[in-house]
C-alpha cells in the first residue's frame, strides 16, 4: 500500500490496516524464528507500512488538535 493510498483511507480503515500489518509482521517474525521464512525483506515492508499508517494517524491527530485550538481562539 503506497503512501497516497494510506491518505485515502478513513480513520477506522487505517486502524484496521494497522492491526493487519502488525499481525503480518508478527507472523513474519514467527516464521523467521522457526526458519520457514524464505526472505526477510518482507519484514522491512511491514515495518514501513506500520510506520506510514502511524504517521498518517498522528498527522490527523495534530490537524484535529490545531482545528480545535483555532476554533477556541
Amino acid at each position: 500500500m503506497a503512501k497516497q493510498s494510506v491518505r485515502d483511507l478513513g480513520d477506522a480503515e487505517l486502524i484496521d490496516e494497522l492491526a493487519r500489518a502488525k499481525d503480518e509482521l508478527f507472523q513474519a517474525r514467527f516464521k523467521l524464528a522457526t526458519g520457514s521464512l524464505e526472505g526477510h525483506h518482507q519484514m522491512r515492508g511491514w515495518r514501513q507500512q506500520i510506520a506510514r499508517i502511524n504517521t498518517e494517524l498522528r498527522d490527523r491527530e495534530i490537524a484535529a488538535a490545531e482545528t480545535a485550538t483555532a476554533g477556541e481562539a
